[in-house]
């Protein structure tokens, strides 16, 4: 709680805080983003439970403090053309494009694809085994633009993660990998999550109009989305998802923009009247 100890000093008794201290170390943030807001109070809240169940607090000086509401896009969805557009620049390294590709045909999660290993996957089949969430074994499956990128990728690899680093993993430390997380052939580790963030939001900047960048998981809601503005019904789409319930499909196949778009210009009374010259 280096906030905290920063308002009062480092040696200022638990028993003391008041609701005016938790103010003054919430005031840091107070400009900033929902999202940071919540998380920092999330964690003044918490020491907060602990000090009570250590008996060293009486009261709850957080109780003044309100979590704060997160704007939220309408539209998470990325566009098909801007993802094309994505998927196919050379400028972006195979890795990159071929990760990008796979989450969006398996509508698969970040975690689970970035965790797959070489073994894991069925070529002949166009699918791969994942450990799903509650440690569930499950299969996503891919189409021909996949399928396509895959041999290139792996070259003459039978094992080992599929998406990797850029470097070697380190041989010794406390940052060295599990032997699972390390090709054996090149001694490189596995691409990491964060990493492989980062290089999504990068390279979709320049294509998002609010300029911040995409993220991975919204890969897997643009797969869903296209799918239920296809046509694609609720089960279909579990199918694909493999949500456990069908209410948490709600929230990824909302239909937008380009629904709505296509709605107005197909109740459009000029279209519906205009006469289409014969062939």
């Amino acid at each position: 709680m280096s906030a905290q100890t920063a308002v009062t000093g480092p040696q200022y008794p638990v028993a003391a805080l008041t609701p005016e201290q938790y103010a003054a170390v919430m005031e840091r943030w107070t400009t900033a983003a929902a999202a940071t807001w919540n998380r920092h109070l999330s964690a003044l809240v918490f020491f907060t439970t602990w000090a009570q169940r250590q008996d060293l607090l009486a009261t709850n000086p957080a109780r003044r403090l309100e979590r704060r509401k997160s704007a939220r896009r309408g539209d998470r969805a990325i566009p098909a053309t801007r993802l094309d557009m994505l998927f196919t620049d050379p400028a972006h390294a195979l890795r990159e494009r071929l990760l990008w590709r796979l989450l969006y045909d398996t509508a698969a999660r970040a975690e689970e694809t970035l965790t797959l290993n070489v073994e894991d996957l069925d070529l002949e089949f166009r699918r791969a085994r994942v450990v799903s969430k509650g440690d569930a074994i499950a299969y996503v499956h891919w189409a021909t633009p996949t399928a396509r990128l895959l041999p290139h990728l792996l070259a003459d690899r039978t094992t080992g993660p599929l998406f990797l680093a850029d470097r070697r993993a380190p041989s010794s430390g406390p940052r060295t990998p599990a032997a699972a997380d390390i090709d054996p052939t090149t001694g490189r580790g596995r691409l990491s999550y964060p990493r492989a963030e980062y290089l999504f939001k990068t390279a979709s900047t320049q294509l998002d109009p609010h300029r911040q960048g995409w993220t991975l998981h919204q890969l897997r809601h643009s797969a869903l989305q296209h799918l239920a503005q296809a046509g694609r019904t609720a089960p279909e789409l579990q199918a694909k998802s493999r949500h456990q319930h069908l209410a948490s499909l709600g929230r990824y196949v909302q239909l937008g923009e380009e629904t709505s778009a296509r709605i107005t210009a197909d109740a459009d009374p000029i279209r519906r009247r205009r006469v289409w010259p014969a062939c």
